[in-house]
């Protein structure tokens, strides 16, 4: 077993509270992404877990065992570092195999978890090169690799593709998932990319301000975000948010006018909320409809428009709001000036002052 269970987490730098309570089960063989702004204590989390930073109050436990003071090699852990931190001085071969030569694993039994290591990750023909032999995403399977020959129960891994660049990453993000599939072990991964959390995780756990705003499946999150936090963090592009208030209640239904929209109104079915109330509309880019479409028509003022092929963002504006609206390359025309769009109300979402969900 190698799930990891933590019980009202906390970690404080003096008298600065960084990590505020935080309750998290991770099963076995899951992999859980941990995403959030910088600062959010996510970072500090992991670093929590792999034993290199004390927790001030609460339980770990790893593999059903109580870890809080136990030794960091002695966790059953591997952690990969955003920095390859590789030794310039050793062959890949013998930075794969230098941890377990420092615990005095026999050579024979070294030699084929190093050689077992490099299949999973294509090593193989580079075993006997040198880390400035390499380019940056050799160096981070060879960290990777160091990691897998100590047979962990859990890998965190603190960003690791952040220094590479963007087909790198996608590559790397493939290899990661297949990795993930042929190992089946626990992973706990650490980023702020939008597309590797969705991408990889069974689990993504939102943070903010040391505490989890929101944990659960990617789509989970995207289609059912619990407040305006997790709905403008969790989508690229990201949710549209729009003044609005409530004006009308009737029959399960509230009406709702876009001040910043020439007062445009949009009707939902909603049960709770009270005239006259401050609420924020959510949409998604994808979720505008084709002006007339029956909800509510907005006209907005075209910025920036990128073509990506099948579909183009439009970048627009109209009363001091910014929003950006996903279109079928076909529909949208060069040289536009403004666009109408439909809001459509079974997709809308919509959030109290306090930016919790109510619908």
């Amino acid at each position: 077993m190698s799930s990891v269970k933590l019980r009202d987490v906390r970690k404080s730098f003096g008298h600065v509270e960084v990590i505020k309570g935080v309750d998290l089960d991770i099963e076995d063989k899951e992999f859980v992404v941990f995403v959030g702004p910088s600062g959010c204590g996510k970072t500090t989390l992991l670093r929590m877990i792999a034993g290199l930073e004390t927790i001030t109050a609460g339980n770990l436990d790893i593999g059903g065992e109580r870890m809080n003071e136990v030794d960091p090699s002695k966790r059953g852990i591997a952690m990969v570092f955003q920095s390859y931190a590789l030794y310039p001085h050793m062959t890949v071969r013998e930075n794969m195999g230098f941890a377990l030569r420092f615990a005095r694993v026999p050579k024979d039994e070294i030699a084929r978890q190093v050689n077992e290591a490099a299949r999973i990750l294509a090593l193989d023909p580079l075993l006997d090169r040198y880390p400035k032999q390499l380019s940056g995403g050799q160096r981070q399977r060879v960290a990777i690799g160091r990691a897998i020959v100590r047979d962990p129960e859990v890998f965190l891994f603190d960003e690791p593709l952040s220094n590479l660049d963007a087909e790198l990453r996608v590559h790397m993000r493939i290899e990661l998932a297949r990795l993930h599939k042929e190992l089946k072990t626990t992973i706990v991964y650490v980023t702020h990319d939008q597309v590797e959390a969705m991408t990889l995780a069974d689990k993504i756990v939102v943070m903010r301000d040391g505490i989890i705003e929101q944990a659960g499946r990617p789509l989970d999150l995207y289609d059912d975000p619990a407040n305006q936090f997790v709905a403008g963090f969790i989508g690229s592009p990201k949710m549209n948010f729009l003044a609005a208030t409530i004006v009308e209640k009737a029959a399960g239904n509230v009406t709702l006018e876009l001040a910043n929209h020439g007062r445009a109104r949009l009707t939902l079915p909603l049960t709770g909320g009270t005239v006259g109330e401050a609420v924020t509309l959510g949409v998604r880019a994808e979720h505008f409809g084709e002006a007339g479409a029956g909800g509510a028509d907005i006209s907005l003022d075209i910025d920036v428009a990128e073509h990506l092929g099948s579909t183009s963002y439009v970048y627009a504006s109209a009363g001091g709001e910014a929003l950006v609206v996903e279109r079928e390359e076909s529909r949208h025309e060069n040289g536009r000036s403004h666009i109408v769009v439909s809001i459509d109300p079974e997709r809308a979402y919509l959030f109290d002052s306090q930016g919790q969900r109510i619908r």
